[in-house]
């Protein structure tokens, strides 16, 4: 619960307490604070048995905590049920974008493309030169700027 208040902040509280409750009113106050919290955690787990019992024997394994998102996704690739560890080692990244990059520069790959498969001799058939600048078509007359238009 305090799992990040480091010994100088723990000082600085208990001195404020001091400082803010008296050294005579400061056991009163603690064990009114623990008793609240011991109340709030009786509550707490009550609740969470009264919807255990309300879910049905199905739920009887449920916990809480998988309520959090991220203590779920590591549960279920722990269990790996679905199949997900092939699926995230089948997608590999770096080969991915490899691939995109050579076929945006021009270069050929080592997976045949689909020009391959339809049997062109040419591997180059299908590809778009991407490094050539683009035909520009003949200088054509601008129709004239209309001001009050835009």
């Amino acid at each position: 619960m305090f799992n990040d208040i480091g010994p100088l902040e723990l000082i600085t509280l208990v001195v404020l307490a001091v400082l803010v409750f008296g050294p005579d009113k400061l056991p009163k106050v603690i064990q009114d604070v623990t008793r609240t919290i011991r109340k709030i955690r009786e509550f707490s787990e009550s609740a969470k048995q009264d919807i255990r019992q309300e879910l049905g024997p199905e739920f009887k394994d449920f916990e809480f905590e998988d309520l959090n998102p991220k203590t779920f996704i590591r549960k279920q690739l722990d269990n790996d049920e679905l199949g997900l560890k092939e699926i995230r080692n089948g997608f590999d990244l770096k080969k991915e974008m490899a691939e995109v990059t050579d076929a945006v520069h021009g270069r050929d790959t080592e997976t045949p493309s689909a020009s391959d498969a339809s049997g062109s001799s040419d591997p180059a058939a299908g590809r778009i030169d991407m490094t050539k600048k683009p035909e520009t078509p003949a200088r054509e007359e601008r129709p004239p700027f209309d001001a009050d238009a835009t």
